[in-house]
């Protein structure tokens, strides 16, 4: 009789090699985006948890824009590429925000799983599936009461007909580590997935039909990863990274795409795409200087020179005194030969080069590149 390891690993690869019935299509009148920093484009910074100084925001913005980068995350080249604005964060409310386009929802640091009284976020996963709620229930609302703010807020068939895009679930598994075994995490993966189908299915009983899951990155990788548990350099990989972190993610996206596979079967009226991010940030990494870069994992922001240029005591742009001496930790001269910003957060670079990556639509399941209406100006 099979060992219940086994039979999970055969039902995980069952779901993955089963292909989806249905597959995107590029036009979306209003998008709904949920997830951590890779995503968070000013929730945290609104939410007064954390302020950002410069250099952040100095490639694109100018000034510090409530993203953890130099410039444009993945999902704002996604809003060009779609021909759509940039995302507002829902708790941004100065400036008279538009979110007749869709709202943003994720927050740096955030969790799937429910957020301890130690995490950096409050807002996790299942938080935000309930701000959506509110914002959905608030905006049919407003717009019951007339068309005064009809170009503030979406129409109420966007609901159903816009495009919800998840990334989340790193820190989920960065975080673990500092408290848990390896083995420990394994078996804390499938709880944090539980957690994320939950949300999905709220989300699909509010009307959402069209799903959009990134997986999690190379999280060994970060130079805030190496610099705590990469010391051994039995435990780094070829490229530097540190092997267990990174075997964690393959292990939770394996399970997640297992579970998109399953939730398309459950919900045929819907679309589920799911898309390989740790492929195309793990090749970026093996593959840096052929693409136009200098530093695959050390920070182009941080405090200590390399070989990381990563201190977990002071965070980009902020000045402290360490060891007696007052210390800034200040941007590299040209962030575009990075690709890591501040030794967690990639550069709008490698931002802009993932987002080639996701639109040539052969890191998707299913794959979209006969779908796309669209072309991104690349600098690759």
């Amino acid at each position: 009789m099979a060992s219940k390891p086994c039979i999970l690993q055969i039902l995980v690869l069952v779901f993955i090699f089963l292909p989806f019935t249905n597959s995107i299509h590029f036009k979306f009148p209003s998008i709904f985006n949920f997830g951590d920093s890779n995503s968070d484009t000013g929730e945290l910074v609104s939410a007064g948890i954390e302020s950002l100084e410069p250099p952040h925001g100095q490639s694109y913005f100018q000034v510090p824009s409530g993203r953890y980068c130099d410039g444009r995350l993945i999902i704002d080249f996604l809003m060009d590429a779609m021909d759509l604005p940039f995302l507002n964060a829902y708790l941004d409310s100065i400036g008279i925000p538009s979110f007749r386009k869709g709202c943003n929802f994720a927050a740096a640091g955030s969790t799937i799983q429910p957020a301890s009284a130690q995490a950096v976020s409050p807002f996790s996963f299942g938080v935000q599936v309930a701000q959506f709620v509110r914002f959905k229930a608030r905006v049919l609302e407003l717009l019951a009461k007339g068309n005064r703010l009809d170009k503030y807020l979406p129409a109420q068939d966007y609901f159903q007909k816009g495009l919800y895009m998840f990334d989340i679930g790193q820190n989920d598994l960065a975080g673990a580590f500092y408290s848990k075994t390896y083995d420990q995490i394994l078996a804390l993966i499938p709880m944090i997935l539980i957690e994320f189908e939950t949300g999905i299915k709220a989300l699909y009983d509010q009307g959402a039909r069209n799903f959009w899951i990134h997986n999690t990155g190379p999280l060994g990788c970060l130079a805030q990863n190496v610099v705590k548990f990469g010391t051994d350099p039995s435990s780094l990989d070829e490229q530097g990274c540190v092997s267990k972190h990174n075997q964690a993610a393959k292990t939770f996206n394996l399970q997640l795409h297992a579970l998109t596979k399953k939730l398309q079967g459950q919900y045929t009226d819907s679309n589920f795409t799911y898309v390989d991010i740790y492929t195309i940030k793990y090749n970026l990494i093996s593959n840096y200087s052929k693409l136009g870069f200098e530093q695959p994992i050390m920070a182009c922001c941080g405090f200590g020179g390399p070989p990381l240029n990563y201190d977990t005591r002071i965070a980009c742009g902020k000045t402290k005194e360490i060891n007696g001496a007052t210390v800034t930790a200040k941007a590299c001269n040209d962030s575009s030969e990075y690709v890591n910003w501040d030794g967690i957060h990639y550069s709008e670079a490698a931002n802009q080069y993932v987002s080639s990556q996701i639109l040539t639509g052969k890191y998707s399941d299913p794959p979209f590149s006969d779908k796309m209406p669209f072309l991104l100006n690349l600098k690759f």
